[in-house]
């Protein structure tokens, strides 16, 4: 929006092509000229896959602009109204399910492979409420996130890292796919936080590399084990989001052979040798599932359940208030805030793969993980698993709290 007209590329990359069907590039660069300058005034709805924004364009004019994005992270709804204009009409939301057999029916229905847990969180101690294959490892797509976040709180706390830390954007380190901090000119200068908080709030990628880049990709290895990860080797190497994107987009399936051949304490010395060569420019967008199964980051839903433990117990530690603020999700589901004092998230999505990981905390100071790992190897999951699952989960919290 400060660089117009958007190139083509770049709108294709943002895009799904069902949108892109009905509103061109050029379209869209029309409705950007118009937005151009604008000024958020506030934040009306926000949801993991829909945010809903007033603005002042121009200026003068105030306007709601409604943007949502498919299970691939790609937008596929983005409308302009007048503020006080009716909103579009959108289709009812299925019923939340009002029993346990009736949320595991609804996250059953999403995919072939599913892991799900509620679970009462008390410490660093998840009791199970309901599961479904909760300790069985499975893709997280951008869930990754949490260990990287869990990582960087460890390196603020022993004083390695601060908050208000400079770090400098450069070629080497840009991703692709979800965030904007890869659009920057290199050479430009953000906060941890403000990195930290990209990398969560907008699952930004490039942000996800620079905290590695600082951290060292053994200390993400390590926080997985301090975090209570079941099996951190499945994480070994842990990877950047642009070694991923390489494994999935360049030469496929010639590389990534060539990668999980090796042994895993081999596999490290290829990344920086071999993969890390590769620029974002070099790869090609993929639109079916590869390599979900061996390719990634994995856990469980349990596993996911000891993260968000341990980060809610680093978030209690001096110095580190800005966790709670960076995973905090504001209104999500609706849910009441006579009940609910907050609601932290992060899910992921790649082609195949859906996670969605919560834990809401009570006003009473009870909290509730809810994680739902979804993967079907064959083919993409449909957008529509937003919808059934985030019901199915606000179901699951009402559920896990009324008991």
């Amino acid at each position: 929006m400060t660089h117009l007209p958007v190139a083509t590329a770049d709108i294709a990359a943002h895009f799904d092509q069902p949108f892109l069907a009905k509103s061109p590039p050029a379209d869209l660069n029309a409705v950007f000229v118009a937005l151009s300058g604008f000024v958020l005034d506030s934040v009306a709805a926000s949801s993991p896959d829909t945010v809903v924004i007033v603005v002042t364009a121009r200026r003068t004019s105030r306007v709601k602009v409604s943007v949502s994005v498919d299970a691939q992270g790609l937008i596929s709804g983005f409308q302009i109204q007048p503020v006080g204009a009716p909103p579009p009409a959108t289709s009812p939301l299925p019923p939340e399910p009002s029993t346990w057999a009736g949320v595991d029916h609804d996250v059953r229905s999403v995919a072939p492979r599913v892991g799900f847990l509620a679970a009462s969180v008390t410490g660093s101690t998840c009791r199970p409420i309901e599961s479904i294959d909760s300790t069985t490892p499975a893709p997280l797509a951008s869930a990754f996130k949490l260990y990287v976040l869990d990582a960087l709180a460890r390196a603020i706390v022993s004083g390695k890292v601060s908050w208000d830390q400079e770090l400098t954007i450069t070629s080497k380190v840009k991703s692709a796919g979800s965030g904007t901090l890869q659009d920057e000119p290199a050479g430009t200068r953000v906060t941890v936080q403000h990195v930290a908080s990209l990398m969560i709030s907008i699952s930004d990628n490039t942000a996800a590399d620079m905290l590695i880049e600082l951290l060292g990709r053994g200390a993400v290895e390590e926080a997985t084990r301090a975090s209570g990860m079941a099996d951190p080797a499945l994480d070994t190497p842990f990877l950047t989001t642009r070694e991923q994107f390489t494994l999935d987009r360049y030469d496929w399936p010639k590389l990534a052979e060539r990668y999980l051949a090796l042994e895993p304490a081999a596999r490290a010395g290829f990344l920086v040798s071999t993969v890390d060569r590769v620029t974002p420019s070099d790869q090609s967008p993929w639109t079916t599932p590869r390599d979900i199964n061996s390719i990634g980051w994995f856990a469980s839903p349990t596993d996911m359940c000891h993260v968000f433990a341990s980060l809610a117990a680093l978030a209690r530690q001096p110095g580190l208030a800005p966790l709670a603020t960076i995973l905090d999700l504001p209104g999500a589901f609706g849910l009441s805030s006579t009940q609910w004092q907050s609601v932290w998230y992060k899910g992921g999505s790649v082609p195949g793969v859906l996670t969605l990981n919560y834990l809401a905390t009570t006003r009473s100071g009870k909290n509730y993980l809810v994680s739902v790992l979804a993967e079907n190897p064959s083919a993409p999951i449909p957008s529509s698993a937003d919808v059934t699952l985030n019901q199915a989960i606000k179901g699951a919290l009402a559920l896990a709290a009324g008991g």
